[in-house]
Order: C-alpha cells, then sequence, then structure tokens
C-alpha cells in the first residue's frame, strides 16, 4: 500500500475547494456562533499530548453550559468523569486544541480551533456550578478560527433519525464490555447496577 506524504500530491486528488468554503473561517465568534454554543448542550474535545498521540473526548452538559466569556475565549467545566485527564494532560503539554459543539437534531455544526489552558479561579467555578457543585477545574479556550460545517457528515449517517437507529439490545451494556476486555470475575449485571449507581450520585 502505498501512502501520501505531501500536500501537493494529497491536492491533487481533491478539487479545489471554494471561495465559500475559504472564506467562511472567522477569527473570532459572531452571533451566529455565539447563539450555536448557548443551545448547545455537547461537544466534542480533540486534543494532543507532548509526543503527538491523538485523543477525542466528549463533553455534555444542560444547553449552555460552555460559556462565552467573549468572543475569542470560552470557558468549559469538568465535571465529574473517570480521572484519566487524558484531554487536560494533553493540554498542559499541547494547548493546541479542536472543538466539534452538536445540537441535538440539527445536522450542521460548529467548529472551533484554539489553545486552551486549565485554571482552577475560584470566581470561574463558581459561575459554572450546578445545584451548588462546582467543576474541579475549567478549561479557558482563546479562539483563532471557527466555522460552521456543512451537513453531508450526518446527512450521510442519518445520526438524528430514530429509524435508523440499532436496537440496543442489539449492543452489550458497558458493564458486559469490561467483563470481556478486564477479565473480570464479577458479574457483567452487578458492573452495570454499580455504573448506574455512580451516575445517579456524581453527575455533577
Amino acid at each position: 500500500m502505498r501512502f501520501i506524504d505531501n500536500r501537493e500530491e494529497l491536492r491533487d486528488h481533491y478539487k479545489t475547494p471554494s471561495d465559500r468554503a475559504v472564506r467562511k473561517e472567522l477569527g473570532a465568534l459572531d452571533g451566529h456562533c455565539r447563539a450555536f454554543i448557548e443551545k448547545s448542550p455537547f461537544v466534542l474535545i480533540g486534543s494532543s499530548g507532548g509526543a503527538g498521540n491523538g485523543d477525542v473526548t466528549p463533553r455534555g452538559d444542560r444547553p449552555g453550559f460552555v460559556a462565552v466569556l467573549d468572543d475569542t475565549t470560552l470557558a468549559i467545566p469538568d465535571r465529574p468523569g473517570n480521572n484519566r485527564l487524558d484531554t487536560l494532560e494533553n493540554v498542559i503539554a499541547n494547548p493546541a486544541i479542536g472543538l466539534l459543539f452538536l445540537i441535538p437534531g440539527m445536522n450542521e455544526t460548529l467548529r472551533v480551533n484554539g489553545r486552551a489552558r486549565i485554571t482552577v479561579d475560584e470566581a470561574l467555578r463558581e459561575l459554572l456550578a450546578v445545584d451548588g457543585k462546582k467543576p474541579a477545574t475549567v478549561m479557558i479556550v482563546s479562539v483563532e478560527a471557527c466555522y460552521m460545517h456543512c451537513a453531508k457528515a450526518f446527512m450521510r449517517s442519518a445520526l438524528w433519525d430514530p429509524q435508523s437507529w440499532p436496537a440496543r439490545g442489539a449492543m452489550p451494556t458497558l458493564g458486559q464490555i469490561l467483563t470481556d476486555q478486564l477479565a473480570m470475575t464479577t458479574p457483567a449485571d452487578h458492573t452495570d447496577r454499580a455504573l448506574e449507581e455512580g451516575y445517579r450520585k456524581s453527575m455533577w
């Protein structure tokens, strides 16, 4: 198998991007971008560590959980998770990140690229608290580029169409997957119950 290893050869296999595709990239958040983020309950964060290993992680909460501090600054609270800290440790080593904001039922998405830092600023953590529970840390993103992404990927996948969804029973539970992958002796249904209990007690 031969691989492409230079930009010129890569470009030979694609058409020139349209003027609109090039010019739609903004250097700061406009009113449409701000409104999209304020309605979004879900964002994917792409990061890369010092060794160059890539990672994508989901973040979700009530719509607008990512705070728009100004036209070039976002604040993303870190809610309770598995404490691996893959994304946060990546940001410490390499601040470059990419964000993809989604709104359920909407095929278009918002892409934001920039640089991130981690803070434990008390006032900001208080601002982003839910039911009195403050995030452990907050990721501050300095926006460098943002633009709306077209609907083709979501249209091809029919992501929001319930008729295209596989039956939940067609896939094993997370408890069963972990039992198999980790060769656990604990019954899968016990692990599922423990996970559900953890969800109830530590969502925020």
